[in-house]
C-alpha cells in the first residue's frame, strides 16, 4: 500500500490527497509536523533528504518526493494525463507554472501569514509577493475566460496542481473578487465526484 508523508495544512500535499481520493486509491497517511521540524529528523531525511513533504512511499519501499512528480506518478494511465503529445506538454507547462510562478506568491504568502507572527521579518515580503500573485492569477484568468480547464478541455493533474493553493489564496490575503473565470472554475472543481477538502484528515 502507498504510505503519504504529508501536513494537513499543505497544499502541496492536499493535492496528493485529492488526487488519490479522485482515483478512489487506498492509502496510509501519515501526518509529519513541518513547524514542529518533523522533516529535519534523521528518521524523515532518510526518506527524503531534502527534508520537505510531501514524500510518497511505494509499496516497494521507494519514495518519491516533489508535489507535481507524485501527481504525474499516480496519474499515469488515467484520465487525469491526456494521452496527446501536446495536450501532455500543456499539462506540464501549467504545472511548472504553479511552481515558479504561482506558488512562490500564492502559497508562500499564505504560509507566512498562517505561521508567522505579525512582528516577523518575513512579513515585508508579503507586497512584492502579492503583486506577484495578482500577476499569476491575471495569467490563469485570461486562459480560463476561454478555456474550462488549463489543458486538454478536461479535468487534469494541471488543475488539481493549480486549484490547491488557488482555492485558499485569500487566507494569504488576496482577494479572488476580481478574477470571475477562476472562481468559476474553482467551483466546477469543487463539484467533482470524489473531490475532498484541504482540511479534511485521511
Amino acid at each position: 500500500m502507498l504510505t503519504l508523508y504529508d501536513y494537513l495544512d499543505s497544499g502541496n500535499g492536499y493535492k496528493i490527497r485529492l488526487l488519490l481520493a479522485l482515483l478512489n486509491e487506498p492509502y496510509r497517511w501519515v501526518e509529519v509536523d513541518i513547524i514542529a521540524g518533523a522533516t529535519r529528523t534523521p528518521e524523515f531525511l532518510a526518506k527524503n533528504p531534502n527534508g520537505r513533504i510531501p514524500t510518497l512511499e511505494l509499496a516497494d519501499g521507494s519514495f518519491l518526493a516533489e508535489s507535481n512528480a507524485i501527481l504525474w506518478y499516480l496519474a499515469e494511465g488515467s484520465a487525469f494525463i491526456p494521452n496527446e503529445r501536446l495536450a501532455r506538454a500543456q499539462v506540464l507547462q501549467w504545472m511548472f507554472f504553479e511552481q515558479y510562478s504561482h506558488e512562490p506568491y500564492v502559497a508562500t504568502p499564505r504560509f507566512i501569514v498562517k505561521h508567522f507572527p505579525a512582528d516577523s521579518p518575513r512579513r515585508a515580503e508579503l507586497p512584492a509577493r502579492l503583486v506577484l500573485g495578482r500577476a499569476a492569477l491575471a495569467v490563469m484568468e485570461a486562459h480560463l475566460q476561454r478555456n474550462r480547464y488549463f489543458a486538454a478541455g478536461r479535468y487534469t493533474i494541471a488543475d488539481i496542481a493549480l486549484y490547491a493553493y488557488t482555492h485558499v489564496a485569500h487566507e494569504g490575503g488576496l482577494d479572488l473578487a476580481p478574477y470571475e473565470a477562476v472562481d468559476a472554475w474553482l467551483a466546477r472543481v469543487a463539484k467533482y465526484d470524489r473531490h475532498v477538502l484541504l482540511t479534511r484528515r485521511p
